[in-house]
């Protein structure tokens, strides 16, 4: 089928949305998907804040999206907005880094007050990169997902149904990518 970069955003090792990203990861593999995740907070910050294209981690993550057919994009929501580290990956890839990909938007936060942060900040950066279909994202409030003690991660039923359908979405919509033409 295809491969899915699945980029967490999540500044912090014990994050719900790396948590979450990594749980849809899942499903995304049981339906034949290669995945591939990758989380932002790995890359050295000096190749971040320094905006060093040329650093080898930099160079590296630019590979993974161009070998993707899909991306899923998961952020936690920071003042209305999605994370700086986010922000500073996505400023170094080139500018049409998602041209011809499909794309998975996700975020989550602490209040509903923030569910339209992905239609609003995250949606038209992921336009302006040249996506070629950005799917229905989803908003999961961070008090629906629990993290148990042995590690494993419960998702409440009604963000479950909605994550599934979404992510079924994403995988259907891998199917159908348009075939590119090469520019001449």
């Amino acid at each position: 089928m295809a491969t899915v970069l699945s980029v967490s955003g999540s500044p912090s090792a014990s994050s719900r949305t790396n948590r979450l990203l990594r749980h849809l990861d899942r499903r995304l593999s049981a339906q034949g998907h290669e995945v591939i995740p990758l989380d932002v907070r790995t890359v050295p910050a000096e190749a971040l804040l320094g905006a060093d294209f040329k650093h080898p981690a930099i160079v590296e993550v630019t590979e993974l999206f161009e070998r993707a057919d899909g991306i899923v994009v998961g952020t936690p929501v920071y003042k209305a907005s999605y994370s700086g580290v986010l922000k500073a990956l996505l400023d170094l890839l080139p500018q049409y880094a998602l041209l011809g990909k499909t794309v998975l938007p996700l975020a989550t936060g602490g209040s509903t007050a923030h569910v339209l942060a992905i239609d609003y900040a995250l949606r038209p950066v992921l336009s302006s990169m040249g996506a070629a279909h950005i799917v229905q994202g989803w908003f999961t409030l961070d008090k629906d997902i629990t993290v148990q003690e042995d590690g494993s991660l419960t998702v409440a039923p009604a963000a479950t149904e909605a994550l599934t359908q979404v992510v079924d979405q994403f995988s259907t919509a891998l199917g159908r990518r348009p075939v590119l033409a090469a520019a001449g």
